[in-house]
């Protein structure tokens, strides 16, 4: 059974009249929650949490609810509600259900999953009390070790909801790895996927053949020594660690072959002089207009994305969260899936943006990267271009990613902005031991350069070209 239920309804809920309604009539701990408080937890007499209640989200962008849960939603707008169990404790579970059932019958709106409705049964709430959770306290977690925090979701995709956000940077600052535990069939949302740290933190699924595997590079591993870990058999050496393989991760690969879905990728990153002029999210715009013909759909601090796209809003968040980074995450229409991730951070260069975005091609569809060029010029003539990095993948239409093998991505194209051009020794920049020269985009006198791979999933050699050009940028000896 899942531990999280979520509640789409058109009419703003009120979460406190729903527990007290649970908790007969509701306990004094209920008075004064509103305002500031963004999470109601219902605790059991001994004060142990059983259900955490975030504050609605009022959701304006179309598709979020069909690209997270696989569930129809009201037309946007409409609010959003999520209540998560403890793991492991049955009536934290019925008392979720029970929540979200009510809240959808009394409020007029639907219950994920579907099986939640069944929960209208009466719960036995005695001793049961509700409370705001202190803004200094930590995001709950289902297992707490001195390596890890573990977290258990039973989700169609895992999304970086402000929940699993908190608990991102929770296990930051604790210098905790973070190890996210799902069921065989879940997938990632490209946002947790890129905002996974190194080792020890990965992604877990459970599997019936080899118990758990990593999610993200196949490796059989079991629970030891507080964390889970990579299975090392007997004969394993530093030199050949012999980690075995899932056979689930190797079969999923097979089982889905080549089914002509496609990625575009795009990272890049610019850098602008920190003034009040300043406008951000622009570039992101410029790429993602060029390549589809229409602006993101969508924007917020976490998922579901639930803000219609703003430049002047995403740069109103940025400022008042400066010097602080600010992370953002941007969608687009059902119609052409696109995701990006964009991080803005304050340093001695000025204000930087790095961003990471995906668009999403079925089998009748071709990826335009005939735009890229086009694209990678926006940002060098009005974007302040640092770099750009473009692959073309063999991977899902919907960008979300699968607990098997999809293969890495060819590159497509680098770009090596203006200032980077100007700074490098000679014409390093423009003699590189490519068979084709690079192009020059943006101003003639401050010109970008354009370096044009093969792009063929299917011939992963243009990584060879890519590395050496990236020793001759550098270099690093001859090419």
């Amino acid at each position: 059974m899942t531990k999280d239920v979520v509640t789409l309804t058109k009419k703003m809920p009120d979460p406190l009249s729903v527990l007290a309604g649970l908790l007969a009539g509701g306990p004094d701990q209920l008075a004064g929650v509103e305002g500031e408080g963004a999470v109601v937890r219902l605790c059991d007499a001994q004060g142990r949490p059983l259900v955490s209640v975030e504050a609605p989200l009022l959701v304006q962008v179309r598709g979020e609810a069909e690209r997270l849960l696989g569930a129809s939603a009201p037309e946007v707008p409409y609010w959003w509600t999520e209540a998560r169990a403890t793991t492991g404790v049955k009536e934290a579970e019925q008392l979720a259900g029970t929540f979200a059932a009510r809240l959808a019958t009394l409020v007029g709106g639907t219950a994920w999953p579907p099986g939640a409705a069944w929960s209208l049964a009466v719960v036995d709430t005695d001793g049961m009390s509700a409370a705001p959770v202190p803004a200094s306290a930590r995001p709950a977690v289902d297992v707490l070790t001195d390596k890890v925090a573990v977290v258990i979701q039973d989700r169609p995709v895992i999304a970086m909801t402000a929940w699993l956000a908190d608990a991102f940077r929770a296990a930051a600052e604790s210098e905790l790895g973070l190890q996210i535990v799902t069921p065989a069939g879940t997938r990632l949302s490209p946002a947790v996927r890129a905002g996974l740290p190194g080792w020890p933190s990965r992604w877990v699924v459970q599997d019936e053949r080899d118990g758990y595997y990593d999610g993200l590079s196949g490796a059989v591993l079991q629970w030891r020594d507080g964390f889970f870990a990579t299975v090392v058999p007997p004969d394993a050496t530093e030199e050949d660690p012999r980690t075995p393989v899932a056979a689930s991760f190797r079969e999923g690969a097979t089982a889905h072959g080549d089914t002509g879905e496609r990625q575009l990728a795009i990272s890049f990153r610019t850098v602008h002089p920190a003034d009040d002029r300043l406008v951000l999210g622009g570039a992101l715009e410029a790429v993602w207009r060029e390549v589809t013909g229409e602006p993101p759909a969508g924007w917020g601090t976490e998922e579901p994305a639930n803000l219609p796209w703003s430049l002047r809003q995403l740069t109103e968040v940025a400022y008042e969260r400066a010097p602080a980074p600010t992370w953002l995450v941007v969608v687009g229409s059902p119609e052409r899936p696109g995701l990006a991730t964009v991080r803005v951070t304050r340093t001695k260069a000025g204000v930087e943006e790095d961003v990471t975005l995906a668009f999403g091609y079925g089998p009748g569809e071709t990826p335009p990267t005939e735009a890229v060029e086009a694209a990678a010029d926006a940002l060098a003539t009005r974007h302040g271009l640092q770099s750009m990095l473009v692959q073309l993948r063999r991977a899902r239409r919907d960008l979300s990613v699968p607990a098997y093998f999809e293969g890495p991505g060819a590159p497509l194209a680098f770009v090596l902005g203006a200032e980077e051009v100007r700074a490098m020794p000679g014409d390093r920049a423009r003699r590189t031991p490519l068979a084709e020269p690079p192009r020059e985009l943006g101003p003639k006198t401050r010109p970008a350069l354009y370096y044009p791979l093969p792009g063929d999933p299917s011939d992963l050699s243009g990584w060879q070209d890519f590395e050496r050009l990236m020793r001759h940028l550098k270099g690093e000896g001859a090419a």
